[in-house]
């Protein structure tokens, strides 16, 4: 993303028809995690998911459990959020979770396509601890 600042204060343009993993969608939502706290695993079958941390700061984990893909089986992070500007698509059939750093609620921004349908929630969830995936969420820098 590029925000754009100046005395008044700053924009950003956070989803745009004509870019991709954005060009339609169903819903958009904001999503907020107190500090510390995960959320995580998710992975949808048909559903993209657009991420984008409007304040606070995220660390997002990633991994790929599509059969057949290039990158099947490997683990991802990004840090998200007010120091590092990013905007981040996943597809269809990529776990996915979040948690929050440092000492203030982070806010995301979702963008899905298409929108969420409570009769079928194309939504698979694993426990953030106890799963298959290789990623672990404590701090680092201990």
């Amino acid at each position: 993303l590029e925000p754009k600042a100046d005395e008044r204060g700053r924009f950003v343009e956070l989803f745009r028809h004509d870019q991709p993993g954005t060009s339609r969608y169903g819903q958009v939502n904001l999503t907020t995690l107190y500090p510390g706290v995960v959320k995580a695993w998710h992975m949808h079958k048909k559903r993209t998911d657009t991420f984008v941390c409007v304040h606070g700061m995220v660390r997002m984990g990633l991994y790929d459990d599509r059969e057949g893909s290039k990158s099947q089986s490997e683990l991802n992070q990004f840090f998200l959020g007010d120091h590092s500007p990013l905007r981040i698509t996943v597809p269809p059939g990529v776990w996915f979770g979040f948690k929050a750093l440092g000492s203030v609620e982070a806010h995301l921004v979702v963008l899905t396509d298409p929108a969420h349908d409570s009769k079928w929630p194309d939504e698979e969830r694993w426990d953030p601890v106890i799963n298959e995936i290789p990623f672990d969420w404590e701090r680092r820098d201990r």
